[in-house]
């Protein structure tokens, strides 16, 4: 049985033809992500901007739309609720309420006396302040750009520096897109998203040091070819991985996105787009810059090159 192939063996796609092309259209990209960011801002979950959770189990399943109405006549604000896992769980969003601590147990107490019999049991019951909220968005900030810069250093020492600024562009353009996606549709940002986009991060530097690899490897094999034919080459010779790979993660992504239910859901967002802007990226950004910044074949390399010809 032949193995399954989402691109034929050999291809030979002029990538770096397109090069200024994608380089116009991601700067546009990012630059677009910064302004609505700007305008519109993130619509902040209750772990960053504050506010109350309570999640509970009903005891027959969950009426949402009536739910909704009950609570929404407490005139508590935003009341969010979402069901998720069984039809009797459901999590309950209120806004932070203006006041003290006291302000927010009794929201608490009007919601807990609004559900009354419907409740078997509250599993959680949590509120943000808003000095936990600014404390998380800036420790969210710190590791995002704790990440970039790890990721930095490892392909600084791994390749060479050029290798290392190329990948930190790719990695910035992947995070901005994504994060400018989050504010123009206004899903909510919360820790769960901080950690789709580490996660971007790590899955986008992955298939870029695959491609970097061959580059490498190619760079050493084929001295006295031009660079752009080295880089459509490493390309297409890395294609098939790429493609399967992010089939492969994008499957599983949509079954969490379809089946997961409205907890895991905007982590599973986050993620489609992440592996598909990833994917763009490495292909499109990452390596044409290497044709910008062009790397230096180390000594050593030359001299084991020159030592393997025949």
């Amino acid at each position: 049985m032949r193995p399954l192939r989402l691109v034929p063996t050999n291809t030979n796609v002029p990538f770096l033809r397109f090069r200024r092309a994608a380089f116009a259209l991601s700067s546009a990209l990012v630059v677009l992500s910064v302004v609505i960011l700007i305008l519109r801002g993130l619509n902040f979950g209750i772990d960053f901007a504050g506010g109350i959770l309570i999640e509970v189990e009903t005891t027959e399943p969950a009426n949402i739309a009536e739910l909704r109405t009950t609570l929404g006549s407490l005139q508590l604000g935003e009341v969010s609720l979402q069901e998720f896992g069984s039809p009797n769980d459901v999590l309950i969003r209120v806004q932070r309420q203006a006041g003290d601590e006291e302000a927010q147990a009794a929201a608490i107490s009007s919601v807990q006396a609004a559900l009354g019999d419907q409740v078997a049991e509250y599993r959680r019951v949590e509120f943000v302040g808003p000095t936990v909220g600014a404390e998380l968005i800036e420790a969210g900030v710190i590791a995002v750009v704790l990440a970039q810069l790890a990721i930095l250093a490892y392909i600084w020492l791994r390749f060479e520096w050029q290798y290392g600024v190329c990948a930190i562009i790719a990695l910035v353009h992947d995070v901005m897109s994504t994060i400018g996606l989050f504010a123009l549709i206004q899903h909510e940002f919360n820790l769960t998203t901080v950690a789709a986009l580490l996660t971007i991060a790590g899955y986008s530097i992955n298939d870029t040091v695959v491609v970097f690899d061959r580059v490498r490897e190619n760079l050493r094999r084929y001295k006295k070819a031009e660079m752009a034919d080295v880089l459509n080459r490493s390309l297409n010779e890395t294609l098939s991985r790429t493609t399967m790979t992010s089939f492969t993660t994008l499957l599983a992504l949509f079954a969490l996105y379809i089946f997961g239910g409205a907890v895991i859901r905007d982590f599973a967002f986050a993620m489609i787009w992440g592996i598909g802007i990833g994917t763009y990226s490495s292909i499109f950004v990452a390596v044409p810059l290497l044709l910008t910044i062009k790397p230096r074949v180390r000594p050593a390399a030359k001299a084991e090159a020159s030592q393997a010809k025949p």
